[in-house]
C-alpha cells in the first residue's frame, strides 16, 4: 500500500482529493470543519516536504450546473483557517484558468479548485474529464474516503494517469488500516455491535462479517425482526416481516460458525413515538398491543456490557435505540461507555456508518473510541467485502 511516507514532494504539485463536502449555513460559515481538519496531515506532509498542494473536492450535487451556493469559494477562508496557509482559489477545476493557477503555485502553497460536480463528466467517471485534471500536478494523492466508493473522475479515473505517481493520504491509509483490523488481523474475540432500524440494510454485513466476528450483539430497530421471527410479540415495534426468514437464516449461520448472537432481553417500550410517550420495561418478546420498542432495557444493557468489556477489537455501526429522543438514548449511552471502558483497557474500537458516528459526536465518545469513520457509504460498503474503486486506483500499479 502506497502511502504518503513513501513520497518526497519537494518541488512536486500534489493534486489531492479531499472530502471537503462540509456543511454550511444561511451565510455559508462552514458550521463543522472536521473534514478539514481530517486531511490537514496530509496537506501539511505536501508542504513541509517542499511542495504544493492542488486540492480538489465537490459540495453537495450541483449535478452539473454551476450553483453559486455550492461554490467551494464559500470555504476557502475555513480552509486557510485549518491549515495556517492562505489558500488561493479558482472558479474552475480544468480549463484554462486552473492551468494557470496551478503553473503559477509555488513551493509552500495551496490552491483550491473549484466544486468539481459542477462539471457533470465528474460523476459520469469522464477519461477526458480526469486527464485534464491530472494536468495540474506532479502526484495524485486520494484522501476522501467518504467517496472513495465511488468510480467519479477524481477518485477514481484520474489514479491512472499517474501510473508511478500515486498515493493514499494519511486519512485514507487510516482508514483502510482500521478497517483491515476489524475485518482480518483484530485481536480475538472480536465483537460487532450492529443497530439501526433495518435487517434489509444491514444483510450483506451481517453475511460478510459473521466470517470475521465471535460475537454480535443486535440492538435498534432490528431487533424487533429476530424477535418476531422467533415467536415472540413485538405490539407496534418497526419490523420487517419479509425478512424474518432471513433473520433465522442469520441466526443458524451465526450458530454454525460459532458466533455468538446477542439480542436484547429486556427494552424500553412507549405507547407512542415520541419523547414524551409513557413509557415501562418489558421483555422483548411481550411487548403489548398498542407499545414500540425504542430502547434497550438495563438487562440487556448489563448483558451486552458484559460482552464489550471482554472484547479486545470491536465495530460499533448504528445506534441501539432512537437517541434523537432523549428518553430513548440511554441504551446509546451506555454502549458508548461500555466500548469506552472497553477502549481504555486495551481494545481497538471503530465506529463508522451514519447514525453511529451521529451520536458519538452529539454524546461526546468522539475521542474515547480508537477511530472514528469518515465515509458512511464507503465505510459500509467496505464491511460488506466490496472492494472500493478509489482504493482498488490506487493498488493498481
Amino acid at each position: 500500500m502506497k502511502t504518503l511516507a513513501d513520497i518526497n514532494f519537494e518541488n512536486k504539485k500534489a493534486l489531492i482529493r479531499v472530502d471537503f463536502n462540509v456543511p454550511l449555513d444561511a451565510e455559508f460559515n462552514v458550521t463543522d470543519a472536521n473534514r478539514i481538519e481530517a486531511a490537514k496531515p496530509t496537506i501539511i506532509k505536501v508542504l513541509e516536504d517542499g511542495g504544493s498542494a492542488i486540492l480538489m473536492s465537490h459540495l453537495g450535487r450541483p449535478k452539473g450546473a454551476k450553483k453559486p451556493e455550492l461554490s467551494l469559494r464559500h470555504i476557502c477562508t475555513k480552509v486557510s483557517e485549518v491549515l495556517g496557509v492562505q489558500v488561493r482559489f479558482v472558479d474552475d477545476s480544468v480549463g484554462s484558468a486552473a492551468q494557470k493557477a496551478a503553473a503559477e503555485l509555488q513551493s509552500g502553497e495551496v490552491l483550491l479548485l473549484e466544486n468539481l460536480r459542477y462539471h457533470s463528466e465528474e460523476e459520469q467517471g469522464d477519461t477526458d474529464f480526469a486527464q485534464q485534471l491530472s494536468a495540474l500536478g506532479d502526484v495524485y494523492v486520494n484522501d476522501a474516503f467518504g467517496t472513495a466508493h465511488r468510480a467519479h473522475a477524481s477518485t477514481t479515473v484520474v489514479a491512472q494517469f499517474f501510473p508511478e505517481n500515486k498515493c493514499f493520504g494519511h486519512l485514507l491509509a487510516k482508514e483502510i488500516e482500521a478497517i483491515d483490523k476489524v475485518m482480518r488481523t483484530g485481536e480475538k474475540p472480536v465483537l460487532a455491535i450492529l443497530g439501526g432500524a433495518k435487517v434489509s440494510s444491514k444483510i450483506t454485513i451481517i453475511e460478510n462479517i459473521l466470517d470475521k466476528v465471535d460475537h454480535l450483539i443486535i440492538g435498534g430497530g432490528m431487533t424487533y425482526t429476530f424477535v418476531k421471527a422467533q415467536g415472540g410479540s413485538v405490539g407496534e415495534s418497526i419490523c420487517e416481516d419479509d425478512k424474518m426468514e432471513l433473520a433465522l437464516s442469520i441466526l443458524e449461520q451465526a450458530k454454525a460458525k460459532n458466533v455468538q448472537v446477542h439480542l436484547p432481553v429486556d427494552v424500553l417500550a412507549a405507547n407512542d413515538f415520541n419523547n414524551e410517550a409513557d413509557t415501562q420495561i418489558v421483555p422483548v418478546s411481550q411487548i403489548p398491543e398498542g407499545w414500540q420498542g425504542l430502547d434497550a432495557g438495563s438487562n440487556s444493557l448489563a448483558n451486552f456490557k458484559t460482552v464489550i468489556t471482554q472484547s479486545k477489537t470491536i465495530l460499533w455501526n448504528g445506534p441501539i435505540g432512537v437517541f434523537e429522543m432523549e428518553n430513548f438514548a440511554k441504551g446509546t449511552i451506555a454502549i458508548g461507555n461500555f466500548v469506552d471502558e472497553a477502549t481504555q483497557n486495551g481494545a481497538f474500537s471503530l465506529v463508522g456508518g451514519g447514525d453511529s458516528v451521529a451520536a458519538v459526536k452529539q454524546f461526546g465518545f468522539e475521542n474515547k473510541v480508537s477511530y472514528v469513520s469518515t465515509g458512511g457509504g464507503a465505510m459500509l460498503e467496505s464491511l460488506e467485502g466490496k472492494t472500493l474503486p478509489g482504493i482498488a486506483a490506487i493498488l493498481d500499479a
